[in-house]
């Protein structure tokens, strides 16, 4: 059976999630990819639920994504 996320409480509070908000939970995106790849490659449905939900990532990871989509080459 694959891993689950683990949870790491950070040395900084979470600021309150404001109403009606979940509150966030941090998971090492190593943790996260592979149950998101198994979701996606199995077409569970659930997954199309959160596809609007926006994610936080640092700023380099986004740098990378980046330049990753721009110059993949096409298939």
């Amino acid at each position: 059976m694959g891993a689950f996320p683990r949870v790491y409480s950070s040395s900084e509070p979470e600021p309150a999630p404001a109403p009606g908000q979940a509150a966030l939970v941090r998971v090492t995106l190593g943790d996260l990819l592979p149950l998101v790849a198994l979701a996606h490659r199995k077409n569970y449905l659930w997954l199309q639920d959160f596809l609007d939900d926006e994610v936080a990532i640092t700023a380099d990871l986004y740098e990378v994504l980046t330049a990753f989509r721009c110059t993949r080459p096409s298939a």
